[in-house]
């Protein structure tokens, strides 16, 4: 027999001895009067004295986190909001068939209790129990440890006892919490008003990627599960609405790793009659907001690892630098290199694949496909020698057209677009761009697209007739963003995987008691 079976059957037979004291084994509500953070909110700064004076009753619930015995008497704690409060129970308090119950109590059980505040003798803040309720049983142990690399995966599965056991984890979810909350205020007071999209689509549009596919049985048709609300956001521009954001589930069928999930949160927000410049400013300020509410300031820890050592970067979100695509490339090229190239270069096809390979000849690792347009060349370049030095909050603006199939053109450089990205801790956070509302401009961009998905890109986007007729009613100038909520939420938290931010991330199913399953060695193929 398996120790958790074994102690799960040692503690069913502890259930039926507390049911046979008449207590309710699974009651249906409990009527308290506190919980444990008002209690130490309300009472931690008083004394004995005054506890004693003025006789503070209260009813409280939570789970027993520790929990010792000495003869006649006892103490416990209790744990509940994530913070702690010891309970002191005896025998002539709470009678025989009280004490009973809490010899029969383990580790992990809900229980509620009557009483008053006291302190112990150490001076702990304590409720000293006069009655004791029952309210649910833990069947299966809870661990003793829940930290180290070996348990990583465990958390993540279990993630109810995962918030149990760390606090520091149930706070990472409180402060995501504040950071939802910040964002729908700085963009409510700014007139924006939240909207919902499809989350199934028939065609999947507004970014670049792979899409889950489903089915609806009535209509008889494939779905696909949104990769962005971008077109459907755009399209309620179209309609009147000039200001709306949605934060939205996006599904995108990519591969794991520490920045990506197949199911993560995204902001996205349209404002008319303004352009990504405009934007951009809102962006700033919406992520700006967000840092002062999760962290208090304006400034955040993020650690790094250089050479095996942990290093610890500031990051300051009133502290913003800005540059271009090309002005990027250009200061963070690289010495090994050779000469720095000129803004000019970006200008020739020659030049910009002679910078390839200069790169090459260094000894950089540099993805080149020759099949694509210079754009992407170029995208692929500041990639390569730029992203890894974005390290404070910093705003890359002007990408190629090439990599931007929804971004309005500069009118003086057709080559490229008037979008942004905003970097923090050497990732990408955000993008943003002056929105296409040219449907016949629309229509050339998508056709484009349809030819790389000829040549077997697999997540270039479809031809969405329907939006080019939403444009041809009239979209009026616009900027739009995304904005990564996971991502934002790791930079402000210091948490080095998107799954820590995650409440339930996407995991391999479990192995079987064979030691795998079928999907498992198949992914390992």
């Amino acid at each position: 027999m398996a120790l958790d079976e074994n102690i799960y059957n040692l503690r069913r037979e502890k259930l039926r001895q507390i049911e046979a004291l008449g207590q309710p084994i699974y009651r249906s509500k409990y009527d308290f009067t506190h919980t444990i953070p008002q209690i130490l909110e309300q009472y931690s700064g008083k004394s004995a004295e005054e506890l004693e004076s003025s006789r503070v009753n209260v009813r409280v619930t939570g789970r027993i986190m520790a929990i010792r015995l000495m003869g006649k008497a006892g103490f416990a704690h209790l744990q509940q909001g994530g913070q702690r409060l010891q309970f002191y129970v005896k025998k002539d308090a709470v009678g025989d068939q009280g004490f009973e119950l809490y010899r029969l109590l383990d580790l992990g059980d809900h229980v509620g209790v009557s009483g008053y505040l006291f302190r112990t003798r150490t001076g702990e803040l304590t409720v000293h129990v006069e009655e004791i309720t029952f309210l649910s049983k833990d069947l299966l142990p809870l661990p003793e440890k829940w930290h180290g690399l070996t348990d990583v995966e465990l958390r993540y599965r279990q993630r109810y006892v995962d918030l149990v056991m760390n606090p520091e984890v149930r706070e990472v979810f409180l402060k995501r919490t504040k950071l939802v909350q910040s964002v729908r205020r700085t963009l409510d007071a700014q007139g924006f008003i939240e909207v919902e999209t499809p989350m199934m689509q028939p065609i999947a549009g507004g970014a670049v990627a792979r899409p889950f596919v489903t089915h609806h049985n009535t209509l008889d048709m494939d779905l696909y599960l949104r990769v962005a609300p971008e077109l459907y956001l755009k399209r309620l521009l179209v309609g009147g609405f000039d200001r709306v954001y949605e934060i939205n589930r996006n599904f995108r069928n990519e591969g794991l790793g520490w920045r990506w999930n197949p199911e993560f949160t995204m902001l996205e927000f349209y404002q008319a009659y303004t352009d990504y410049q405009g934007v951009m400013n809102v962006t700033q300020e919406v992520i700006t907001e967000a840092a002062k509410a999760v962290t208090g300031g304006t400034k955040s820890k993020w650690t790094v690892t250089e050479n095996g050592k942990e290093i610890v970067q500031e990051l300051d979100w009133a502290n913003w630098q800005k540059m271009t695509m090309r002005e990027a490339i250009i200061k963070f090229w690289p010495e090994k290199a050779g000469v720095k190239p000129q803004l000019k270069d970006f200008a020739s096809e020659v030049i910009v694949r002679s910078m390839v390979g200069q790169l090459q000849n260094s000894g950089a690792k540099f993805a080149y496909d020759l099949a694509k347009p210079v754009g992407a060349t170029i995208a692929a370049l500041f990639e390569a020698v730029a992203e890894e030095h974005l390290m404070q909050p910093t705003i890359i603006y002007e990408f190629p057209t090439a990599v931007s199939p929804l971004s309005k053109q500069k009118p003086d450089e057709p080559e490229w677009t008037e979008r942004f990205e905003i970097f923090a801790g050497q990732m990408e956070i955000s993008n943003g761009f002056s929105e296409l509302n040219d449907p016949e401009d629309q229509r050339r961009r998508f056709e484009a697209q349809l030819k790389e998905r000829e040549r077997g890109d697999e997540e270039a986007h479809q031809m969405d007739e329907d939006y080019i007729r939403a444009l041809s009613y009239g979209m009026p100038p616009a900027g739009g963003v995304g904005v990564g909520i996971d991502r934002l939420c790791m930079l402000l938290t210091d948490s080095h995987t998107i799954r820590d931010v995650i409440l339930f991330p996407l995991l391999r199913p479990e192995k079987n008691s064979s030691g795998g399953d079928e999907n498992e060695a198949q992914d390992v193929k």
